[in-house]
């Protein structure tokens, strides 16, 4: 694997606020608990790299200790977002002192049981269009968190670097789960599309079935595909990756994650980074800090990373102006 243009991409600011680093020691005798609502299935024991994991991982490196001075308590819907709300409520009974809610789905389920509990969102959407906060600066409330994305979901900069990396693509696929989340993503690849006259097509994964997906959008030959934002994906990229190279799709995703495992290219953010800030959250509403007070943060800065070996299986010659902008090149 060779790097290319590599920058510093995880620059974070939080709405003109800084926070202060969170301290390595807690405070001995107290035992905090926190929950995490994930609309997924477990992620496999091997999968490190997904957020139930690394938001655990990151408290752990900043001195809380599982079994000794945290408990974390997380709840998986296993793709059924209608379960959200009863697992939600499982959290709420056992008095957590933190809930992270992972898709905006989730942080419905939350909001609607507690005005009490903390709650940190982490996920891509518009938390004030979608009336989960007053504002990101000044959520007030009980909700705060981070966002993987700015002023909106990136979908339009991921639809035009994908049209550039095939340009001659006039219709284009869009990946969705079954999650009304997803609403604002396809509204603003709608939007994108439309500009760039490009025909979007929206396929909806049910249940996981994975090739039953595929087998559809097929049918409408498409050039390319754009693999929605969800968290549902990242835990199940390697089946996708695998679906879109069997039907020779070039494809756009979000995380790098996504590309180092067979996808072509990706762009946004980092997981490893938007997790840990996720953590910081969580480790200041520990010790106190109001939720109302934390200004929901976006990430500043961003990641487009190729791999070009995914490229010459597809037999596709990328633009070398767009693979000289890369920050990172998978050879």
């Amino acid at each position: 694997m060779t790097s290319m243009h590599r920058r510093a991409f995880l620059a974070i600011f939080a709405a003109g606020v800084s926070l202060p680093r969170p301290a390595a020691a807690q405070p001995a005798g107290r035992v905090y608990r926190l929950g995490i609502l994930a609309p997924t299935a477990p992620p496999p024991p091997t999968d490190r790299s997904i957020a139930v994991v690394l938001i655990p991982k990151a408290l752990s490196e900043m001195g809380y200790a599982p079994g000794r001075d945290l408990v974390v308590e997380v709840r998986y819907a296993e793709g059924q977002i209608d379960r959200l709300p009863d697992l939600a409520r499982e959290l709420v009974r056992l008095r957590m002192d933190v809930i992270v809610a992972i898709s905006a789905s989730s942080v419905r389920a939350v909001k609607a049981l507690t005005s009490t509990i903390p709650i940190v969102l982490y996920g891509n959407l518009d938390p004030v269009a979608a009336g989960l906060v007053k504002s990101l600066a000044k959520p007030e409330g009980n909700i705060t968190g981070v966002l993987i994305a700015p002023a909106g979901t990136l979908a339009a900069k991921k639809l035009e670097l994908l049209k550039e990396a095939v340009p001659g693509a006039t219709r284009i696929s869009f990946l969705a789960p079954a999650d009304p989340g997803i609403k604002l993503q396809v509204q603003e690849t709608r939007q994108a599309a439309a500009t760039l006259g490009i025909r979007l097509t929206v396929t909806e994964v049910q249940a996981r079935d994975y090739e039953r997906a595929f087998a559809a959008l097929a049918a409408d030959r498409p050039d390319a595909l754009f693999v929605g934002a969800h968290t549902f994906f990242v835990r199940d990229r390697k089946r996708i990756i695998a679906l879109a190279a069997k039907h020779r799709l070039p494809a756009v995703y979000e995380w790098p994650e996504q590309v180092e495992d067979g996808g072509l290219m990706s762009y946004g953010s980092s997981l490893t980074g938007t997790t840990r800030r996720v953590a910081v959250y969580v480790d200041h509403l520990f010790k106190g800090a109001r939720p109302a007070d934390l200004p929901i943060e976006q990430p500043a800065e961003f990641q487009l990373v190729i791999n070009l070996r995914t490229a010459r299986a597809l037999g596709l010659t990328l633009p070398p102006s767009l693979v000289a902008r890369a920050d990172r090149v998978i050879e």
